[in-house]
């Protein structure tokens, strides 16, 4: 894909060609010496400039889709890259519908958004209520824009199917990345909500006082969402669809008090849901972020989040492989935090997450790289952390003596945090905890596993790609047999997120403040791709 920037004109140059004069050529007897006489040229005539001519033109009209509400026409809006058509969804799509991909067309996200109603926490009607089983395909190629507290929820019993494809990923954005508001401030961020996934896999915290943790009587609501949006169940299978190719861009809006969206935020989703190459780009607050549930992830990238990278919390079962996780400089908070419930660590089902062949690249002073914590179990294997901020940022801690125990009231536990074939590239690996994890608990913790290196030096190239001593890395991980939660773990030979063999970020990605993936993409994320 050719790489297209707001700096990109159409034009033509006007070239004048001088008129040659006689040549005096002499006589070959004189020896061959050749000797051309040019008169003075004349003076090359100023080319008249050429008007710049705009890459969009608005499409003519909105496309029809099945939902009989249809979409709103709202004329056009214009950017540095042209003049688009703005189509309006519904506040609520009843009715399974596709959003094609047209030349000169954007889609608008206004406010709370919501495909279908929600079904409840059964996936029968014994809760009273039903599903209406409503799926929002998006075509390869589509962008979507939002402004303030406006996100798009994938209700309980209902799907989103945004799959893209490497050539014309799909691309959630704001108003603002639009029409250039923010063309030359590559930090700009908060400037819609996000993309939400409620399903009806086990949660823990429950809203309702008594409810049992895990089971059908327990919900949660989506942080900050005016209207009633829930999400939590007792169905581990549960599908909310598939993302697949998908940037979004420039999130989380706080929608009340101090509750703000992520890039993504998924809310009790099953291990039927499908995700994988999604980038998050500049989220004010986390860039991904899952409350319960089971996630499973592949080729993940997390860009200059404003709070943590990777959040993981309410009893998730997580497994990812392939996260490129890097904080844009002085910006951002830890790269993980990980907790189970609020301090209510007996709860089932306890946090299990599990991560594989990752980069993390910490540019802020903060406390930790790395917090884990309430119990949660947790995993890294066959990764590399980078502390490149100015003050020495420690690479782990892990609070609380119940993180660390082999066992714990309520079951469902697998032990400490597992580190295997972790390289740690950090001015201080190590920090204390809080309630009785010392910095040797946390040493301990991290010795245990095989194939650890704290004293690592990384030779990443490009700010993302793995180097020498990255795929020289010895021994690693048979991360195969991490196979958990309908996910399965692929084979590598190396550490870190991207073998130089393999570069999986090509083509789809967009370059942002914290990292850049070369000319072989939609280009910065500043500006507007035109397929």
């Amino acid at each position: 894909m050719t790489k297209l920037s707001r700096s990109l004109i159409i034009g033509s140059s006007i070239l004048a060609l001088a008129a040659c004069g006689p040549e005096e050529i002499a006589s070959p007897g004189t020896g061959g010496n050749v000797i051309i006489n040019n008169p003075a040229p004349t003076p090359a005539p100023t080319p008249t400039p050429t008007p710049t001519q705009a890459l969009v033109t608005p499409a003519g009209g909105c496309p029809t889709i099945a939902d009989a509400q249809g979409l709103t026409d709202e004329g056009t809006i214009t950017g540095p890259e042209g003049t688009w058509r703005v189509c309006t969804l519904p506040a609520r799509l009843n009715v399974s519908s596709t959003l094609p991909r047209f030349d000169g067309l954007l889609y608008r996200i206004a406010g709370e958004t919501n495909v279908g109603t929600d079904g409840g926490p059964a996936a029968d009607a014994s809760d009273g209520l039903s599903d209406t089983n409503v799926t929002l395909t998006i075509d390869p190629g589509v962008i979507l824009y939002s402004s303030g507290s406006g996100f798009l929820n994938v209700t309980r019993g209902n799907r989103i199917n945004a799959v893209g494809t490497p050539q014309m990923p799909i691309i959630f954005t704001s108003r603002d990345n639009v029409v250039g508001f923010n063309t030359n401030n590559p930090n700009a961020s908060g400037q819609w909500g996000g993309v939400v996934l409620s399903g009806r896999a086990p949660v823990t915290d429950c809203i309702a006082p008594g409810a049992t943790p895990g089971t059908v009587d327990c919900e949660r609501q989506v942080e900050g969402a005016v209207n009633p949006a829930l999400f939590g169940g007792a169905s581990p299978g549960d599908s909310s669809g598939s993302m697949r190719y998908v940037q979004i861009r420039f999130s989380g809006f706080v929608l009340s008090g101090n509750s703000e969206l992520q890039a993504l935020t998924t809310g009790g989703t099953g291990r039927s849901t499908v995700l994988n190459h999604i980038q998050s780009v500049n989220s004010s607050d986390d860039g991904v972020e899952f409350f319960g549930g089971i996630v499973n992830i592949a080729n993940l990238i997390v860009a200059g989040a404003e709070d943590d990278s990777l959040d993981t919390d309410t009893g998730v079962k997580a497994n990812m492989q392939f996260v490129i996780a890097a904080q844009r400089p002085d910006v951002g908070d830890t790269i993980i935090e990980a907790d189970s419930d609020n301090g209510l660590y007996q709860q089932t089902p306890r946090q299990n997450t599990t991560i594989a062949n990752a980069t993390f690249i910490q540019r802020n002073n903060r406390d930790q790289v790395i917090r884990i914590r309430g119990g949660t179990d947790y995993g890294l294997y066959n990764t590399l952390v980078i502390d490149a901020s100015s003050a020495g940022t420690p690479c782990i801690r892990i609070d609380q003596t119940e993180t660390i125990a082999a066992t714990n009231p309520g079951g469902d536990e697998v032990g400490a945090p597992r580190f295997n074939s972790v390289a740690l590239d950090c001015a201080t690996d190590f920090r204390a905890g809080s309630s009785g994890v010392s910095l040797a608990n946390t040493e301990a913790v991290f010795n245990a596993g095989t194939g650890n290196n704290a004293s690592f030096t990384n030779t990443i190239v490009n700010g993302y790609l793995n180097g020498a001593n990255e795929t020289g890395f010895t021994p690693i991980f048979d991360v195969t047999t991490l196979n958990n939660n309908g996910f399965s773990f692929v084979a590598t030979n190396f550490i870190g997120a991207v073998s130089p063999t393999d570069d999986w970020t090509q083509r789809w990605t967009c370059n942002s403040a914290a990292v850049s993936f070369g000319t072989n993409n939609t280009g910065d994320c500043t500006s507007i791709p035109v397929f």
